[in-house]
């Protein structure tokens, strides 16, 4: 029989430490714990180690000096396979380290060699209330906390992953609310369910939660989870909403002027997300708009100016919490660029190509295996589509903000190579800029 795994995210400080601790204090059931830290001196593993009784403490696996699910990813396969092979336990719980993103591990349980023996029962996210209310929620705030980090050297802004880790997961566990008062922990949920509507979600002090509360329930499902960030499930229910249109219009006519994607129909009204069952503890999903937090949808099929759209990236609006998709920018024809913005800082990085960048016939095939791809005559597939969620901002200004980054008529018309350009070319690299606000 799988023995089942709980992984444990978030980032450095949100308590998952503290957390796991008061688990192996209070769980009637033997626990395997696998820690993982960044720095030269494993501190959490000897804080996991210290508190479970266990003389040698050999059942406790820390990898030291790098992240599990990036340089050490083999050597996390290796080291449960091992585990499994030398002890018996009933449990095995990952605590990833703060700058880990849940995802490339939970795939190891699952499409990895550590399938065979273990099942990824769940992957819970650590939020610290009250450092997510000043970054995130906070509308009063002119200067959200710094994050730390490089600006310009394509090093991954922490702020984005702390929003990776909240939007890849089945269980947020909102820790440190006796930091935030009442109003303050209720706009912090209402914004987590809006970037993560699929998950259940727990708040906590002290990271004191009952062991059922985190174990022995069937929670993970890749699928699901891969599609569940609440920006992916905006930027589907438009390219659902356009789909449809396509189909119903009279005329036929398949052409996507920029112009035509500018509207605010009912898909962007996102306070219900769906019969789920939540372990909250309030006794009703806040509808979002209660709290200012909007959600929209910008689709355009025109690019952007490289220099304009950096000059917009530097000076963004205050109340924008989440900015992601795909955008074509003028000069990489090539490079399908994924936009994230989390924080004070975008990342523009290049995960794929456009089909239209291709040979005549490696299009065809392509296109024959998704007969529905919206298809331009001159231009292919080539298009922005981003999810904007933000909080008390008026996202019409926002979006003709972004309009004014296109490129013009007569700018359609120009060497395009000629703009200085700071935008990735190859594939896997990135650019971050850094918002002035």
């Amino acid at each position: 029989m799988s023995v089942p795994v709980t992984v444990l995210s978030g980032e450095l400080g949100a308590g998952k430490t503290t957390l796991l601790s008061r688990l192996l204090e209070t769980v009637e059931r033997d626990i395997a714990v696998l820690v993982n830290d960044v720095g030269a001196v494993n501190v959490d593993a000897d804080l996991v180690e210290a508190r479970t009784d266990l003389e040698t403490g050999e059942e406790v696996v820390a990898l030291e000096n790098g992240c599990i699910c990036c340089s050490l990813g083999n050597e996390l396969s290796q080291a449960v396979i091992q585990l499994w092979k030398e002890h018996e336990f009933d449990h095995l719980v990952v605590e990833a380290s703060g700058v880990s993103e849940p995802e490339p591990i939970a795939r190891q349980f699952v499409r990895g060699p550590a399938g065979g023996p273990y099942d990824l029962e769940a992957v819970v996210t650590v939020i610290d209330a009250r450092r997510f209310y000043d970054r995130f929620a906070d509308s009063s705030v002119d200067d959200p906390p710094e994050i730390e980090g490089d600006d310009d050297t394509g090093t991954r802004p922490l702020a984005d992953l702390v929003l990776e880790q909240v939007e890849f997961c089945d269980l947020l566990v909102v820790n440190k609310c006796d930091l935030v008062d009442d109003g303050e922990r209720e706009r912090v949920v209402a914004l987590l369910e809006t970037l993560q509507p699929r998950a259940d979600l727990i708040t906590s002090e002290h990271g004191d939660l009952e062991p059922d509360q985190l174990l022995g329930v069937e929670r993970f499902d890749l699928e699901a989870a891969t599609e569940a960030a609440g920006w992916k499930q905006v930027i589907e229910a438009d390219e659902r909403e356009h789909e449809h249109d396509d189909l119903t219009d009279a005329d036929g006519d398949h052409e996507h002027e920029h112009s035509d994607h500018h509207d605010h129909g009912d898909h962007h009204e996102h306070g219900d997300h769906g019969g789920h069952d939540h372990d909250h503890d309030h006794d009703h999903r806040h509808p979002p708009e209660r709290y200012g937090i909007a959600v929209d949808t910008y689709h355009r099929r025109r690019p952007f100016h490289p220099e304009r759209l950096e000059a917009f990236l530097s000076d963004l609006p205050d109340g924008l919490v989440r900015a992601k998709g795909l955008c074509w920018i003028a000069g990489r024809e090539k490079q399908a660029i994924t936009m994230s913005y989390a924080g004070t800082e975008t990342a523009l990085e290049v995960t794929g190509r456009w089909i239209a960048s291709f040979s005549e016939e490696r299009q065809e095939l392509y296109r024959q295996g998704q007969p529905d791809l919206p298809w331009d005559d001159e231009w292919g597939d080539r298009e922005t589509r981003l999810a904007l969620i933000g909080r008390n901002i008026d996202l019409e200004a926002l979006e003709a903000r972004l309009d004014e980054c296109l490129l013009t008529d007569a700018e359609m018309d120009d060497d395009w190579l000629v703009y200085e350009n700071r935008a990735p070319t190859g594939m896997g690299e990135s650019a971050v800029v850094s918002s002035e606000r």
